[in-house]
């Protein structure tokens, strides 16, 4: 949860700009009213929230969150989403967290008030499906915040890295969990122990991210595309695998052959099995009730 240089590009970045065209492209659907953040619908069911803090690389704070919160919950309680894209500039996904807001805590300050709790409680409980477009720099909290996602997109020339250590510190935001369980133990503790970095193309190698493209806008596109296929399945189904293939991560294998088999047998319950099913027989193309 590191700022790329501490404090430094929280005074102006001139580089930093919004993936190319796409902001035109999509521009109409915009329905955002926050300051950090700007949310918008490029396809139907499909919820875009892009980090909007240029001046400082989408440098990571609590009011950011909050709304980031606000969106992401709002989005998941609206049944036209079927699917959420969140993404930043091409300069960067979020560059960590806004030093500015933390240099000064004391310990007791810091447990008390259980600061950044805020910051990794609430995506973990969006039941609608979640891709990070990751371009530029994604460090330290930026990373975590990737790692909450469901998928991670993202472009050959991304950054990634854990480099809190630098800062005398640890992850706090999951990143030591998640990332372990991503790559492995080993991999990991060289990253957090040296504040190593990772490129975009060694995220897909080691199987951080699902998909590499080649450049900043193909990355977001293609993220938008991927979001709109799962928009156009049946939500009921689409959730319950998401809560399965989720489980995995928690549940010893017997418990989570188990868990699935559950899920697998509730689903014959739902409208949607008969219905795609049905379609399938009469070679047909579903028209899901999302029931």
């Amino acid at each position: 949860m590191v700022l790329l240089r501490a404090t430094r590009p929280l005074l102006v970045s001139a580089s930093f700009r919004p993936i190319p065209r796409l902001n035109r492209l999509y521009s109409s659907a915009s329905t955002s009213s926050y300051e950090n953040i700007l949310v918008s619908a490029p396809k139907p069911g499909v919820g875009l929230i892009t980090l909007n803090r240029p001046r400082a690389l989408n440098a990571l704070s609590t009011s950011l969150f909050r709304e980031l919160n606000d969106a992401l919950r709002q989005l998941d309680d609206d049944k036209s989403t079927g699917a959420i894209v969140l993404t930043g500039s091409e300069k960067a996904f979020a560059a960590g967290a806004d030093i500015k807001e933390m240099k000064d805590l004391t310990f007791s300050e810091a447990f008390n008030t259980n600061f950044i709790n805020s910051w990794s409680s609430t995506i973990p409980g969006v039941r609608t499906p979640l891709i990070a477009a990751v371009n530029g720099h994604a460090l330290g909290g930026g990373c975590e915040l990737a790692l909450m996602a469901d998928i991670i997109y993202c472009s050959s020339s991304a950054t990634f890295g854990q480099p809190e250590i630098k800062l005398g510190i640890i992850p706090g935001a999951g990143g030591s969990q998640r990332l372990t369980r991503a790559i492995g133990q080993s991999r990991v503790m060289e990253l957090i122990l040296t504040g190593k970095n990772f490129s975009g193309t060694e995220a897909g190698q080691w199987g951080v991210a699902a998909r590499v493209f080649d450049d900043s806008e193909a990355c977001v596109q293609g993220a938008i595309d991927t979001a709109a296929k799962i928009a156009g399945m049946s939500s009921v189904a689409v959730k319950a695998a998401k809560e399965v293939v989720n489980k995995s991560q928690d549940l010893p294998l017997r418990d989570g052959l188990e868990y699935e088999r559950k899920v697998f047998h509730s689903l014959f319950g739902s409208r949607d099995q008969k219905i795609g099913m049905t379609a399938f027989t009469e070679k047909k193309k579903p028209e899901w009730s999302n029931e």
